[in-house]
């Protein structure tokens, strides 16, 4: 990131004028002329959290894509279907062992082994083929749906959080000056804050993982010039495997916590791998940084736009992505090939 700042100045004083902007918004109470024009505070205010929570949860899923994809060029339009299918297993977990945490390991192992099975037997034999990849993949994840829609039906189901996490927080965010003047402070629910720390903690996690540790390394090194580094004895597809069940392992994790403050339902798995195909491209291919910064402008424009803009809030998500192909292609924080 730092380089992206050396690089372009000019990109880089818009956007700390955008967040400055953002902050002040969110910080500083509002005088009356900005009510008339945005209306109450408490709305922006929950309407901005909804968008960074929102994009914590598009970050879950399209972390795990943008290792697949970004990293190991494969294309794993499945993507989708492995969240889906987590948030299912996730709740049927949840609903006999009464445990919202005990689903988390669980369905990581289990959608984990599931991506093994897929990088052996499906990947591996198509190496460098994007096209077959492709409509595999997609055939993959038309039976999938259809399998859940088997199993579950078509009704909507909801993961319940336990009760440590129920009800709202009170942020140190001034939401309301009455005129009396007493301070209302913005209540948030505690789930959505514990979901966003914890999607900060696994980025973070992972930035460190590809950037700090010799795993991450291998997996850079693999990716630039696979022959050299297995000639030189590192057995590379292992850590191929490695990294393509960790990436589905994400996906099955973000479908307990998408079934926690949202639902589980048919389609959720194409809405999520479009929203990951669009942080991927906006953040940029293999970046985890970049990755972070799609989601969170995605979220953002989604649910500011469906509060402010509702008739257009479609649209504003497909005009970002346009912007950035036009003048960045490789993504906001991804690098030329």
């Amino acid at each position: 990131m730092p380089v992206f700042f050396e690089k372009h100045p000019v990109w880089s004083l818009l956007i700390a004028i955008v967040a400055a902007v953002v902050l002040w918004l969110i910080f500083a109470p509002w005088p009356p002329g900005l009510v008339e024009v945005l209306g109450r505070k408490r709305v922006f205010l929950n309407a901005t959290f909804g968008g960074i929570t929102l994009g914590a949860l598009y970050f879950l899923v399209a972390s795990g894509f943008t290792l697949i994809f970004g990293l190991m060029r494969n294309v794993n339009l499945a993507h989708g279907s492995l969240y889906l299918l987590g948030g299912y297993i996730g709740f049927e977990i949840s609903e006999a062992t009464g445990s919202w945490l005990i689903a988390f390991p669980v369905v990581f192992v289990i959608v984990g082994i599931l991506g093994l099975l897929l990088q052996n037997q499906v990947f591996r034999r198509m190496e460098g083929e994007e096209l077959r990849q492709t409509m595999v993949t997609i055939g993959l994840s038309v039976v999938l749906a259809d399998l859940m829609l088997w199993w579950w039906g078509g009704q909507s189901y909801t993961i319940y959080s336990p009760d440590w996490l129920s009800g709202p927080v009170t942020l140190p965010i001034v939401s309301t000056v009455r005129e009396s003047g007493d301070i209302i402070y913005l209540r948030y629910p505690a789930v959505r804050i514990a979901i966003l720390v914890a999607a900060i903690v696994l980025g973070v996690g992972m930035w460190l993982l590809l950037n700090r540790t010799r795993l991450g390394m291998l997996i850079r090194a693999g990716v630039d010039d696979r022959e050299m580094l297995a000639a030189s004895g590192v057995r590379i597809q292992y850590v191929f495997l490695a990294v393509f069940a960790f990436g589905a392992g994400l996906a099955g994790i973000a479908g307990i916590v998408g079934g926690t403050f949202q639902s589980l339902s048919p389609g959720e798995d194409t809405r999520f791998l479009l929203a990951s195909l669009v942080v991927v491209i906006v953040g940029g291919m293999g970046s985890i940084p970049g990755a972070a910064i799609g989601a969170l402008v995605i979220g953002l424009s989604e649910q500011l736009g469906l509060v402010y803009a509702p008739t257009y809030s479609v649209v504003f998500t497909f005009l970002i992505m346009a912007g950035v192909l036009a003048f960045r292609p490789q993504g906001l924080l991804g690098k030329s090939r």
